[in-house]
């Protein structure tokens, strides 16, 4: 296995699962990692047709806060995030995409500065479909900021309740991960 990809694999083999779809999200990567080298985008959009991702979740812990923006691509509120560069570590890649996309510098000290949610998704949207590998990292946000976004991915974004039912049309996984996101907050008010 190549050095890259054998830290990717420990990255997402010390992910516990929430539930047996991430678990069977978790199985399937391990699968793949094993299977091939080839794990990071090489051409925008789909080459090869499965690559990793970091999603940066910003989240206002003390607020019960998390940020999504407009994607215009996928014409939905997401995370921000993108593709892990080629021989990049997906934390490194994490702290990169906030910078770009938020213009800031991540802070990793929600839940700790390893992944909380591992996903598998067929993308939509205007680009070409490809599956993204998503690693979910949490960083601290406050709701009492504002966060300039890239206008050339995001048409704005706006702050949600993270106990709300009403979540806007995002990532399907998203409910899931607030649901892992919640149970991360609590224990870590526990200690």
């Amino acid at each position: 296995m190549h050095p890259a990809t054998a830290l990717v694999h420990d990255v997402v083999q010390a992910i516990a699962p929430l539930d047996s779809l991430e678990q069977q999200h978790i199985d399937h990567t391990l699968a793949w990692l094993a299977d091939t080298d080839d794990i990071f985008r090489r051409a925008k959009p789909a080459t090869p047709p499965q690559h990793l991702v970091s999603y940066v979740v910003l989240v206002d812990p003390d607020e019960s806060g998390i940020f999504l923006g407009r994607h215009l691509l996928a014409g939905l509120h997401l995370p921000m995030g993108g593709h892990i560069e080629p021989g990049e570590h997906p934390l490194t890649a994490a702290g990169r995409e906030a910078a770009e996309e938020l213009d800031i510098d991540a802070e990793f000290t929600v839940v700790g500065d390893r992944p909380l949610f591992l996903t598998v998704t067929q993308t939509v949207g205007k680009a070409l479909a490809h599956t993204d590998v998503s690693l979910w990292y949490v960083i601290r946000g406050s709701r009492n900021r504002d966060y300039a976004l890239d206008p050339r991915e995001f048409d704005g974004g706006r702050w949600w309740d993270i106990d709300s039912s009403t979540i806007p049309e995002s990532d399907p996984h998203l409910e899931r991960f607030l649901t892992k996101l919640r149970a991360g907050l609590r224990s870590r008010n526990r200690t």
